[in-house]
């Protein structure tokens, strides 16, 4: 995880810090590693994976795996009364959901050769998936569907390519490519509305949200080169392109033909990013960076205050940003990072163009832009068989153009998710954590976190009056959240190669508002209220890990636990899974 500035190789225009997730590229002969779990709510989980490396490099590996589940745990929420066609939000009533089925299933293949003259890796694969799900609730939990669904599936052709000292020592080059036909489809033609006690009513026209029944057609390429050349000991200099390149076409499934938007939803997203890093020592090293950020935007817009009709609309935006970072690993076991970057994010499909459904995307959305200044001090030691690891971090950014999610009415009741740029937004945050170990017996840590993410426009948007929520949280963000675990380990429990491993932790989130907290912080009607969950989970590993058995049980206070604009999650549950590895 990379907090504060982050690495070009990476080609991201995420601000603030990136979660890495690296897959195995460890060369087994062969291997099978399979897995099913079954828990609350119904829920299935099962997964296989076999390969095999043959002597001349041929490599071929299918991953096949699947989800299920229900859904249908308890909430707590208003009722609409279809009487009178209003809510009781301070009587709230244990309901169990009831149309939130979703399953998915894929399979993915890859074959090449590994471990050539010409190539260290070199895969071309394909995978397929397919997904169906219930839409149980909207935006806003006292919203509830009673039919209302979406399915669709996905094909994705991928190469995978790289060589270490690639025609001179030193270049290190990488590429990564796949084109993605995903169908989604959007099923809302109920002529009945429901409430959470599944009662109905008739309604005066179909459909519970919006009537439609229309397929969105998604094209999805996308490619990342990166080159890394060492000189010496000292200088590393990393280049990186990741383009990314989208098309939606929408189509009516309710006319006999099925006729197509007028406009397709179109985005090219390029960003060219090159660093240099100089490593005077082991000790000690500093980069430099620039990123090239390119967007290209073409869809409808409306044209008249009823959006009945349409214009196709175009736009390019073109940025520069920049940065440096530092380490320095100090004596006695600390270490200090500082980073410095001017970077932007640019909108996400979604944000521009929704989900044809919940979400209603804005073509016209500017990237966020900001100052980022990220301080961190690390401290680990090893004392005999004990290791402390203790971590604090500071970070501030001035934002502006912030891409916020809002909640928009709309007629009948209804309402969806909606994107605008706020003008300025400062963030100014702290993070400790600390962790312990001792022998291979037990170890523990935690952490914790607050982030004061502050309206910082004096005037309101688009007006020369006073902002009423100037210097306030932004609305409908956690600000102040930690956890903490404890692991114990039993070690050759019943043979040589075995252990048992109990572990408990906990999240806490604290309370905070959905609106400005100036204008709604006085009404519990407006907060997510505090969150603590605790879970325990018990796993025992067999023969060194060839077999695997697990009990967990998530939440098991069963404490009311929330998403944002307080979408219950679910409540106590409890899993058990099994697993088995063969290979070598």
């Amino acid at each position: 995880m990379y907090r504060g500035v982050v690495p070009v190789g990476f080609g991201s225009d995420a601000i603030g810090g990136v979660i890495n997730i690296v897959t195995p590229k460890r060369q087994r002969r062969w291997f099978v590693d399979a897995s099913y779990s079954y828990g609350s709510f119904n829920t299935h989980k099962s997964y296989v994976n076999f390969g095999q490396t043959l002597a001349n490099g041929f490599k071929y590996e299918i991953n096949a795996f699947q989800n299920y589940s229900d859904n249908n745990y308890w909430i707590d929420a208003p009722v609409e009364n279809f009487e009178t066609g209003s809510y009781n939000r301070t009587k709230l009533e244990h309901v169990q959901r009831f149309n939130d089925t979703y399953h998915n299933e894929a399979i993915v293949a890859k074959a090449g050769f590994v471990n050539k003259p010409w190539a260290d890796r070199l895969l071309v694969g394909f995978t397929y998936s397919h997904m169906y799900k219930e839409v149980q609730t909207g935006v806003r939990q006292e919203i509830v569907y009673g039919q209302k669904h979406r399915h669709g599936h996905s094909l994705m052709p991928s190469i995978e390519y790289g060589k270490r000292n690639l025609f001179t020592r030193g270049l290190d080059v990488a590429f990564n490519a796949n084109y993605n036909r995903d169908i989604a489809v959007n099923v809302d033609t109920a002529s009945y509305k429901y409430n959470w006690r599944g009662e109905t009513q008739r309604l005066n026209s179909p459909g519970e949200q919006s009537y439609q029944h229309s397929q969105a057609n998604n094209n999805n390429w996308s490619g990342t080169f990166t080159a890394n050349y060492r000189l010496g000991e000292q200088h590393l200099f990393t280049f990186n392109d990741v383009l990314n390149a989208f098309n939606r076409s929408n189509e009516n499934l309710l006319t006999t033909p099925p006729s197509q938007d007028e406009f397709s939803k179109i985005t090219t997203k390029n960003i060219v990013g090159a660093s240099y890093r100089y490593m005077p020592h082991t000790k000690v090293n500093i980069s430099a960076f620039g990123k090239q950020y390119h967007q290209y935007v073409s869809g409808p817009m409306a044209t008249s205050s009823a959006q009945d009709s349409y214009e196709r609309t175009s736009r390019t935006v073109d940025y520069f940003g920049f940065g440096a970072a530092g380490t320095w690993f100090m004596p006695l076991g600390f270490q200090l990072k500082a980073s410095y970057e001017k970077a932007y994010r640019l909108p996400s499909i979604e944000e521009m163009f929704g989900d044809e459904d919940l979400e209603m995307g804005d073509i016209s959305l500017k990237p966020e832009s900001s100052h980022n200044i990220n301080l961190n001090l690390s401290y680990n030691r090893t004392f005999g068989t004990n290791i402390v690891y203790a971590e604090a971090g500071f970070v501030y950014r001035d934002t502006h153009d912030y891409i916020q999610r809002n909640i928009l009415s709309l007629s009948g009741g209804k309402s969806a998710a909606t994107y605008i740029n706020y003008g300025k937004v400062k963030t100014i945050g702290v993070s400790v954590s600390a962790r312990w170990s001792w022998s291979k017996w037990i170890s523990l840590g935690g952490n914790f976190t607050q982030m004061n993410v502050r309206d910082n426009m004096p005037t309101a948007m688009g007006s020369t009056a006073p902002n009423l929520g100037y210097k306030q949280r932004m609305p409908n963000l956690p600000y102040m959240f930690a956890d903490s675990d404890v692991n114990f380990y039993w070690h050759d429990l019943g043979k040589k190669g075995n252990v048992l491993t109990l572990t408990y932790d906990n999240q806490y989130t604290h309370k905070f508002c959905y609106y400005s907290s100036n204008l709604g912080s006085n009404s519990d009607e407006y907060m997510v209220p505090n969150q603590f969950a605790h879970n325990l989970t018990l796993s025992y590993a067999l023969c060194n890990g060839r077999y695997n058995i697990s009990f967990e049980c998530r939440n098991f206070t069963d404490a009311r636990l929330y998403d944002n604009f307080s979408l219950q999650k679910a409540g106590r549950a409890f899993y058990g899974k099994v697993r088995v590895y063969f290979g070598n």
